[in-house]
């Protein structure tokens, strides 16, 4: 099997893997007839959360694996996802260490750029493992972490299909990539909030107008979520939003020079081995079509 046939198989098992966990564990609370909302979300996540923990490890784990198995670009291709997962990580630690307003957080730009110069697969590995290790860090270890390493590697994974849409535009190296990516940073700074709100919101209650109640139906669902949203949520993933495009307004060119001249130089494809004949081999051809042509 070639590299790029184990890449195409690895990359959808990551997509369709992650994707469907990911919304299984997001989902599942609303379809639980009698949910019970007495007890904090935490202790009923936590009986959850490892068994997701380890499934997500598992796809991590296969998408590192498929990486670093096919020769020297793909060792390149890992130690270059350690290096981003590490510097991730440590800008995490500051936004710890030196808290920021509401939900402003350097991590997500270069989640996004990951995604975007390298793929579906690497920018899912970034996302969630950035994640995982920040969490080990910083002591964000909890029912909760699961779920943020789905969001964050749907963050890099999305973003590779902005690159398609880029080079169809002919926006490759310009001010309408950056505008795009601007774009792309400012969504999922609303986006990531909104999704991680639904680990905790089906087991919350209060207002009815607010919080959701077992056999409501989706309609009803989705309008009290939008008032739970604007009333706790969208002041706070505002501010991750216009943190996104602050870095990647400041950042965004320079670090995407640097991840293409990293993919120009050490990322590249053998279809096929070429044969090279050998000396022995030239002198046989030759005496044969020399009789050849005496015949």
């Amino acid at each position: 099997m070639s590299h790029r046939q184990i890449e195409r198989i690895s990359g959808i098992f990551v997509v369709v893997a992650s994707t469907l966990l990911g919304m299984y564990s997001f989902i599942y609370p609303f379809l639980i007839p009698n949910l019970s909302q007495s007890a904090s979300p935490a202790a009923i996540r936590a009986t959850e959360s490892p068994i997701m923990f380890v499934l997500i490890l598992g796809i991590s784990v296969i998408g590192l694996l498929s990486e670093a198995q096919l020769g020297a670009s793909s060792a390149r291709m890992v130690a270059l996802a350690g290096m981003l997962i590490a510097a991730n990580s440590v800008l995490r630690f500051i936004e710890v260490a030196i808290p920021g307003p509401g939900g402003f957080s350097p991590i997500f730009f270069l989640i996004i750029l990951s995604g975007y110069t390298f793929g579906a697969q690497f920018g899912f590995l970034i996302g969630a493992l950035t994640l995982f290790v920040s969490a080990l860090i910083t002591g964000g270890v909890g029912p909760w972490l699961p779920s943020q390493m789905f969001t964050a590697g749907w963050v890099g994974m999305s973003a590779a299909f902005l690159a398609p849409l880029s080079k169809k535009l002919g926006w490759e190296g310009k001010n309408g990539e950056i505008g795009l990516l601007l774009f792309w940073g400012a969504v999922w700074g609303l986006l990531y909030g909104a999704i991680m709100n639904l680990w905790s919101w089906p087991f919350l209650s209060g207002s009815p107008d607010q919080y959701w109640q077992p056999g409501l139906n989706w309609q009803a669902t989705l309008q009290r979520y939008g008032v739970f949203y604007l009333a706790t949520s969208l002041v706070w993933d505002l501010s991750r939003s216009l943190g996104n495009v602050l870095f990647i307004g400041l950042f965004g060119k320079g670090t995407l020079r640097i991840l293409r001249r990293f993919k120009r130089r050490f990322v590249f494809l053998v279809e096929q081995p070429i044969s090279v004949p050998s000396k022995t081999d030239v002198n046989s051809k030759d005496k044969g079509e020399a009789n050849a042509a005496h015949a």
